[in-house]
């Protein structure tokens, strides 16, 4: 695929209507653009923190609430303040945001008001014109912005069919051995994300110097664009110590991007205590870490994966070093458990077995996973 438009969009503080932003976004995606949700309810702290490590080329902002000219105006002020002004502010607000308003709005720095009426087609096209030609930009003015325009740059290096030459390294843990890599897979709709971002909380916590860096891959719709949607639930996570990015497959089967090793590398050599890999909602064939690129792999199930005959189907169940049975507060809960215990101790490996509902305050099954793959610093030193 060739290297898409990247886009963020969200809905304002205390304005809970998204409704039109989904729609909106999935008119986009169709259309070849990758479009980075981060939900509603979101302050411009929050907005701009992701524009920037997300590396996008425009936020768009659907605005129903009201205070849209004050908040407009904050991001603006923000991005400018981060010395990232060259990302471009847009979006609407149906009826609620008046002419007036907009030309407030557009001296502030907001490059357009989209009004009620106007056509999805419309909105696309002037995205794709305004944005579609990759603009001129500096290294970025601190440690984040670089990174982001640097995992900006490996991704895109694989573009339109492109696999950039790869330096031999011999031993991959010599050069990041000091990275904790962990890797979630498992279906779509199991509460990966919700685990990932409870068990940052807890590692936030537990390690109060640690950094940590998420890969979070989305699947790109064929020959188009892709909904990255993962920051949509990612509450926890948005720390000044937590560095996400946001990838599509962009082609590729099986859960990664073509450009997660080279950006794993890159992570890991900038200085981030763990770096955890999310995949695409996979199925029954999917093995996204074959080539040891992850210490830990964890398989996330929900309990309703139909008749015990599917579970000899999984090969994830025989490679996984955790296997994590979440939302076990659902009716079928303790039978999943008893099947899936059965059918791992054929796998002739020692895996371990959790029950959690991420949901939950305080689960303890959360807990029990962050304490199975928390960092041990003494074998690290040697």
């Amino acid at each position: 695929m060739a290297a898409p438009i990247r886009i963020l969009t969200a809905v304002p503080i205390c304005d809970g209507h998204d409704s039109a932003i989904n729609t909106i976004n999935l008119e986009f995606i169709r259309h070849g653009i990758e479009v980075v949700y981060l939900g509603y309810h979101r302050y411009a702290e929050d907005i701009v923190r992701a524009a920037i490590q997300e590396d996008v080329r425009a936020i768009g902002i659907s605005s129903y609430n009201g205070g849209h000219v004050e908040f407009f105006a904050e991001v603006v002020r923000q991005l400018k303040k981060r010395g990232a002004n060259d990302i471009k502010v847009f979006g609407g607000g149906g009826g609620t945001i008046t002419h007036d308003d907009q030309r407030v709005m557009q001296k502030r720095g907001v490059d357009k008001i989209f009004f009620a009426g106007t056509s999805l087609t419309d909105m696309t096209q002037w995205v794709r014109d305004r944005y579609g030609k990759v603009p001129k930009r500096s290294g970025g003015k601190t440690p984040e912005m670089r990174l982001a325009r640097k995992l900006t740059e490996i991704e895109d290096s694989y573009a339109n069919g492109k696999r950039p030459k790869k330096k031999k390294i011999e031993n991959r843990k010599s050069k990041i051995e000091n990275t904790k890599v962990i890797g979630f897979t498992g279906p779509g709709g199991a509460g990966k994300t919700t685990l990932i971002d409870e068990l940052i909380l807890r590692l936030l916590h537990r390690e109060p110097k640690a950094r940590i860096a998420i890969l979070s891959h989305d699947p790109s719709v064929v020959g188009e664009g892709a909904l990255l949607g993962d920051r949509a639930t990612m509450i926890n996570s948005q720390d000044d110590r937590v560095f996400m990015r946001s990838m599509a497959t962009r082609g590729q089967a099986g859960g990664l991007s073509p450009a997660t090793e080279d950006c794993l590398r890159l992570l890991a050599q900038s200085g981030f205590d763990y770096v955890i890999i999310e995949t695409v909602g996979t199925g029954q064939e999917a093995m996204p870490f074959q080539n040891k690129l992850v210490d830990q792999t964890v398989l996330v199930m929900n309990p309703d994966y139909g008749a015990r005959l599917q579970l000899q189907k999984i090969v994830m169940l025989d490679l996984a070093d955790i296997v994590v049975v979440n939302k076990s507060d659902l009716d079928r809960a303790k039978t999943a458990m008893s099947e899936i215990e059965r059918r791992l101790e054929g796998s002739g490996r020692e895996q371990k077995l959790i029950s959690t509902v991420a949901k939950r305050h305080r689960d303890r099954g959360v807990d029990e996973l962050c304490d199975l793959l928390g960092r041990e610093p003494e074998k690290k030193k040697k």
